[in-house]
């Protein structure tokens, strides 16, 4: 797999191309530091799949994805969006634009890696559709006790709701569909609710989590860019995604 890293943190882009590079069938064949050069350099290696930030020079991430929706670049790549913002209009843009997936700075190159690999076809999602029972269970206890360390009360509609919801992305990946054209839908339906009630009984947690709950806990979860003001639905969402694929970076 031909793999290009569009990113303007060249620290960053060398750490991933030397992981990457390490991994059978995979190699990295260009890191662009600005979105121009990252365009050309998509026409140029025709990858298989891109990594690509979405604040930088010249033309940002999503200037890159609009173009190749207008442009013909060649053959599509698969596209991983790094990103530090966790705005629902921003990854609603991004999946009208065509992305595959979206990782949330900070991240581990170890989940980087899984994330490529799924979209590859080459290892499962955490819950696969279909996973047994007890499979389910295990992720709802996991998801349950991140929750509760969070602070959210466990009576509050939007403690089940959030928990359905990363239960969903974890087996789907997320990004599989927006929050309010796929997400929120499918969980009402299984509550017997509305898109909207979903929405804002999730906010209503998160909120209270943040007011009264381990802020802390949820800055370490969320990331330190998250530092004075609420995460929105869709950051928690995916941070919490994360967080079960790498217990191991769970804050203590």
């Amino acid at each position: 797999m031909d793999i290009l890293i569009i990113d303007n943190n060249v620290e960053l882009c060398q750490v991933i191309a030397e992981y990457l590079n390490q991994q059978p069938g995979m190699r990295v064949v260009g890191q662009a530091y600005d979105g121009a050069d990252g365009l050309q350099q998509m026409k140029d290696h025709q990858p298989d799949m891109v990594i690509l930030d979405l604040a930088m020079p010249k033309i940002d991430g999503l200037g890159v994805l609009e173009h190749l929706q207008t442009q013909d670049q060649g053959k599509r790549p698969k596209i991983i969006v790094l990103t530090a913002f966790g705005r629902d209009e921003i990854m609603a843009k991004m999946l009208d634009l065509g992305v595959d997936r979206f990782l949330v700075k900070p991240f581990s190159v170890e989940t980087l890696l899984l994330h490529i690999q799924e979209l590859d076809g080459q290892a499962s999602p955490a819950v696969p559709q279909g996973a047994p029972r007890r499979q389910r269970e295990t992720l709802e206890a996991d998801v349950t006790s991140l929750l509760m360390n969070m602070g959210v009360p466990s009576h509050f509609k939007g403690f089940s709701y959030l928990r359905e919801a990363v239960v969903l992305c974890a087996a789907k990946g997320y990004l599989a569909g927006s929050l309010t054209k796929e997400l929120y839908p499918t969980v009402a339906r299984t509550f017997q609710t509305t898109p909207s009630g979903v929405e804002a009984a999730i906010r209503h947690a998160v909120s209270y989590a943040w007011d009264h709950g381990d802020r802390d806990y949820m800055k370490g979860i969320c990331g330190a860019y998250q530092e004075q003001r609420v995460p929105t639905n869709s950051l928690v969402i995916a941070c919490l995604v994360e967080s079960l694929r790498a217990p191991g970076q769970l804050p203590q």
